[in-house]
């Protein structure tokens, strides 16, 4: 499910005049029953809400004082979330005969017209506060405080995230708080304003409004209600923005190597991050090792372990990378399977990840495997998958999929191939933008994407290719000119190794074919690098071999001492 929380504001929201109604209450009762948790997020002062409102206890938190104090009706403890301003800026209003005047633990509060009185005391005595105003109230609070703010506070009290949360409210000071929610929606009683802005104005005033709401969440509905304001940008086509939706959506992105599969994943990437949604990318190789802002688990000598992820991720602040490079190959299929249905169970208890990324997915759900720790995307929010043949995906796995990204310079063949593993026919592509080439399942035509790039440039693959372990089809391998060796190089440091080991003939074959520059273009990816190697390979000076080394040293950094373990040893 995509909702794991409901937040409610009180007055004009879940209450009428004050009270809220007992079918009202009873529908409250089944979201708690559902699994799902139910915050109150209020304006008022917590002892008056407690003396009008018996069922606080129904909820797993309490907002109060329009995001100031925290109150858990289960263990009756009050939190304040801000310091509360001076006693003598109260003191000062109420001298000046400003009533009605509460101070709660935090906020000082009264109505119009007395917010011209509140101003001049918070000019006068150099308070830095801010004054809210909601339907005639005149809240005073430490700046930064709103109803946002203490939802916030709630779900990091829960280890929940606000993309989890459908929120209702009706008045000015609830715009922040919706707006910090996944859905915000409005009931029908709500200014102006906010039913316009929300996500979803509902049909209903108060209560039954939120029953209305109740009854859409539970029967799953609400799920599948767009919230354009979330979806992430792909790029530009001939239409405007491109964007896909961050729940319930299975992507595959495909391409050849070294046509930019990682460049175009790491910009989602970066946007889902950067909006606070929680991703887990499963990294055979250390493609992602050094992606910006992410925990990296796994290290070339050092593989991942399942509980390290899961304890991880229980914050759904962190994000992660699971780094397989120190892992052996025919192990990687065998802790996928174990992990996937982990983070299914995890979603299922929080909420999160949001978003789970699969490089080289052909290796880990390959087509001879009938089913796939995944029955459907939305058991884990949403789903990329990396490959470059999509027709070697299990079918189990193609199942999954309702878009394809095709990458490279002949986007045609990567559709034709996805479209022939599906039994359908190629779809036709259409748009003037170069890029990418985005073909969403259920349409017969694909549109080409200018990719909008990520804001960073992305690091090429450096500790992956220095040291971690290359799959075979990505090594190079010293033949020699009668092809009687077969000396692998699973990355760059044996390869260097390697190559001040063999003997002159077997160097120079490989280095009159340009198979260095070939290898490290076409499988590396580094176009700049596999430039400079090519023109040593054109020129072939006395000390080649010393020059390939150091432009290799130059650009990447090796290990000091050679990787004592290989996941590959018994598979040459």
């Amino acid at each position: 499910m995509r909702y794991h929380v409901l937040a409610c504001d009180y007055d004009d929201t879940l209450a009428r005049h004050g009270e809220v109604a007992e079918h009202t209450i009873k529908m409250l009762e089944r979201v708690s029953r559902s699994g799902r948790k139910l915050l109150l997020v209020t304006g008022r002062e917590l002892d008056d809400l407690l003396s009008v409102f018996p069922h606080a206890d129904l909820f797993d938190l309490v907002v109060a004082e329009n995001g100031a104090l925290l109150y858990d009706p289960g263990q009756r403890t009050r939190d304040p979330l801000a310091q509360a301003p001076p006693a003598g800026f109260a003191e000062r209003l109420r001298a000046q005969g400003v009533t009605p005047l509460g101070a709660g633990a935090v906020i000082v509060a009264t109505r119009e017209p007395y917010d011209v009185q509140v101003q001049d005391a918070i000019r006068e005595l150099g308070l830095e506060l801010q004054i809210i105003r909601n339907k005639g109230a005149v809240m005073v609070l430490p700046p930064g405080v709103n109803k946002a703010s203490g939802l916030a506070a709630a779900l990091d009290r829960l280890c929940l995230s606000r993309h989890n949360v459908v929120a209702v409210g009706d008045a000015e000071n609830d715009h922040a708080f919706l707006t910090a929610a996944e859905c915000g929606s409005a009931v029908a009683n709500a200014v102006p304003s906010l039913l316009s802005e929300c996500d979803l104005p509902l049909g209903r005033e108060n209560g039954d409004g939120v029953v209305e709401l109740a009854h859409l969440l539970l029967s799953g509905e609400l799920d599948e209600v767009e919230i354009p304001r979330h979806h992430v940008l792909l790029g530009e086509g001939s239409g405007g923005e491109v964007r896909l939706r961050p729940y319930g959506t299975g992507v595959v992105v495909a391409g050849p190597s070294g046509s930019g599969k990682s460049t175009v994943t790491t910009a989602l990437l970066e946007r889902l991050v950067e909006a606070d949604y929680q991703c887990v990318i499963i990294d055979p190789e250390g493609d992602y090792a050094e992606f910006p802002g992410v925990a990296v688990l796994g290290e070339p000598d050092r593989p991942p372990g399942a509980e390290e992820v899961l304890r991880l991720l229980e914050s759904p602040d962190q994000s992660a990378v699971v780094n397989m490079i120190g892992m052996p190959l025919r192990d990687r299929p065998a802790f996928f399977a174990e992990l996937m249905p982990r983070l299914v169970a995890l979603r299922a208890r929080l909420g999160h990840p949001h978003c789970v990324v699969v490089d080289e997915a052909h290796h880990l759900m390959p087509a001879e495997l009938l089913e796939v720790p995944v029955k459907d995307v939305r058991d884990l929010g949403s789903m990329i998958m990396i490959t470059v043949h999509p027709e070697a995906l299990s079918p189990a796995a193609l199942n999954l999929v309702d878009g394809v990204i095709a990458v490279g310079p002949e986007p045609e063949e990567t559709l034709g191939a996805f479209a022939g593993a599906l039994g359908r026919d190629t779809p036709e592509l259409t748009g003037e933008a170069e890029g990418v080439a985005l073909w969403r399942t259920s349409a017969e035509t694909a549109e080409r994407v200018h990719a909008t790039p990520a804001r960073a440039d992305r690091t090429r693959h450096r500790r992956k290719y220095a040291a971690g372990t290359m799959s075979k089809d990505k090594s190079f391998y010293f033949t020699g000119p009668e092809n009687r060796l077969k000396l692998r190089a699973r990355n760059l440091h044996v390869f260097v190794e390697l190559a001040e080991g063999v003997d002159d003939d077997t160097w120079a074959f490989h280095l009159d074919r340009g198979d260095y520059s070939a290898w490290i273009g076409e499988k590396l990816g580094d176009g700049e690098l596999a430039g400079e190697v090519e023109r040593v390979e054109r020129e072939k000076p006395g000390d080649s071999l010393r020059q390939v080394v150091e432009l290799i040293e130059r650009r990447y950094t090796l290990p000091a001492e050679p990787t004592k373990y290989d996941p590959d040893h018994d598979d040459r």
